[in-house]
């Protein structure tokens, strides 16, 4: 039998620094709650508002898959391998720290703020060489249906390549539809999370920014009354 855990947007932790926001889904920084660590291989979900000239100094990782999902504005990423470049709404950027990275992100707009999710997820094998990665994906191919952006085998499966046996989907379902999700891999797990508007899934309503982990179950069912943008993650659990 499917079971299901929501985890609502005002539940989240909150972190207001000034030229940040954020939002997190999961024990992140001064946030902490035992009983949401992480969801299986996903670590961190987090939803950031960066000022306008703003953003994350140069700073470390290692031994994690990092994705970076624009929702409005523009990311300015540099990094020790040598990659300088902004991502948009429509981008979805993959980082793998492995043996270890430097980077920043920073607001590339002096007149406007920039919109993400921040998305860690743990990998199947430590301390690969580094990886970046990213791909434009365009807006009419999510409409009323699954768009692959993140996969294990990259651009044969659809989306960025990440070290780890997830697939990540979006999907802006327009008002009085469904879809159905198969998943890839026996014993995964799924976490959707409602980017805009409303939604159902298996009968438990879900609003803007709420997430539902989902475990025990090879397919579930999506639908909308009004329209949504959801982004679906398929986890290891």
């Amino acid at each position: 039998m499917m079971n299901t855990l929501l985890h609502t947007a005002d539940s989240r932790g909150k972190a207001d620094h000034g030229w940040l926001k954020s939002f997190h889904t999961f024990s992140f920084s001064s946030y902490y709650n035992a009983e949401r660590v992480h969801f299986g291989a996903l670590r961190v979900l987090n939803d950031d508002t960066v000022a306008p000239g703003m953003g994350f100094g140069t700073h470390p990782h290692d031994n994690m898959e990092i994705i970076s999902i624009p929702l409005a504005g523009d990311l300015e990423h540099r990094d020790s391998m040598g990659n300088t470049t902004i991502i948009r709404e429509g981008d979805v950027q993959v980082m793998s720290a492995g043996t270890g990275i430097r980077h920043s992100e920073m607001n590339h707009n002096k007149d406007k703020e920039v919109r993400f999710l921040q998305i860690w997820i743990i990998p199947e094998k430590k301390n690969v060489e580094p990886r970046y990665d990213q791909q434009n994906f365009s807006g009419a191919d999510k409409t009323n249906r699954w768009l692959t952006v993140v996969s294990p085998l990259g651009k044969p499966d659809g989306g960025v390549q990440v070290h780890q046996q997830t697939w990540f989907s979006l999907s802006k379902l327009e008002a009085g539809k469904s879809l159905e999700y198969s998943l890839h891999r026996k014993g995964n797990g799924v976490y959707l999370f409602i980017l805009e508007g409303t939604a159902e899934v298996n009968g438990q309503a879900l609003a803007r920014r709420d997430g539902l982990a989902i475990t025990n179950t090879d397919q579930l069912s999506v639908s909308s009354a009004s329209g949504a943008e959801i982004l679906l993650m398929e986890i290891p659990v």
